[in-house]
């Protein structure tokens, strides 16, 4: 991730996390205490927490029916950067055997809760050398999946240690659909050959990325998208630029955060004979796991580059 996205969520991240610590501070009297290494019962799924879907869709797919996992932010519609928890989001939180939590400032609430109550919880972020105030929307990335998967299966091994080869055998499925998904991807990347694109906000970044293209979208235009203010004049009168060159193949719009501005983007897009690929921040429900869902997205940026 260029500098100027890095500096940009750490901006934003700062501005967000102060009204999180009172809900959980509140809560952290009231949770029962949970001991990490052991489930809190014996018998039944293990309860998985995660604030988005997207990990609560991961955690399924790698606990069978030996798992319970619902996320706190159930509303793919949702802009998970703005939610607030209820003392209900933090109370489910603490009754949970395992949290699983995005990290990079993305759901700060849910691992302050976490700890709080002393549940065990995977940070996605930690996992996969991701920091506060790098791009959050890890999901997107192949190498944080990766790592996130693998801390989410020794979790599971750990807390029912009787049960360390069916939660294998399911991390060894997951890895063959994994796989899948990056032959996938590969051929849609072979279809782009490379090249910019520029994007109404970074949401599929690392997945752009990791289809073989490179950011080109305005730094000045990226600074303000992240931290929800408005671009200048100059920095709208850039991006357009951009579009109207052979500098970029494509622009992604991520129409969850839209806008009279992004709109206008995609309108000049338009007008320039540039292919727009659309993106959502969270899973849209029609989407069983996060593998059917990136692999819709990384045909559809294949699609736009032919």
């Amino acid at each position: 991730m260029s500098n100027g996205r890095a500096l940009a969520y750490a901006e934003r991240i700062l501005c967000r996390s102060r009204p999180i610590l009172g809900a959980v501070l509140a809560m952290a009297l009231i949770l029962p205490l949970a001991g990490c290494g052991a489930a809190k019962s014996a018998s039944g799924p293990i309860s998985v927490v995660s604030g988005i879907g997207q990990w609560a869709s991961m955690a399924r797919q790698l606990g069978g029916d030996k798992v319970d996992a619902r996320p706190v932010i159930a509303n793919p519609n949702a802009d998970a950067h703005d939610y607030e928890p209820t003392t209900q989001d933090i109370a489910l939180i603490g009754r949970a055997d395992l949290v699983v939590v995005n990290g990079a400032g993305y759901d700060a609430w849910a691992g302050k809760a976490a700890d709080a109550a002393e549940v065990m919880s995977v940070n996605v972020a930690d996992s996969s050398g991701h920091k506060s105030g790098d791009n959050p929307h890890l999901w997107f990335s192949s190498q944080a999946r990766a790592k996130a998967a693998r801390a989410i299966s020794l979790a599971y091994q750990e807390l029912r240690p009787a049960d360390k080869d069916y939660f294998s055998h399911r991390y060894k499925l997951w890895q063959e659909g994994e796989r899948d998904l990056s032959e996938r991807m590969e051929q849609a990347a072979v279809r782009i050959g490379g090249g910019g694109y520029a994007a109404t906000e970074s949401a599929a970044d690392y997945l752009a990325q990791d289809l073989g293209l490179s950011d080109r979208t305005p730094a000045g235009y990226l600074r303000a998208a992240a931290n929800e203010s408005e671009p200048s004049p100059a920095d709208i009168q850039e991006f357009n630029g951009v579009l109207s060159s052979s500098q970029v193949k494509l622009l992604v719009f991520n129409d969850q955060e839209a806008n009279e501005i992004s709109r206008q983007l995609v309108s000049a897009a338009d007008r320039a004979g540039l292919p727009v690929v659309r993106v959502s921040e969270q899973m849209p429900a029609r989407f069983v796991n996060l593998e059917d869902w990136i692999g819709d997205l990384a045909d559809a940026f294949g699609r736009a580059a032919d």
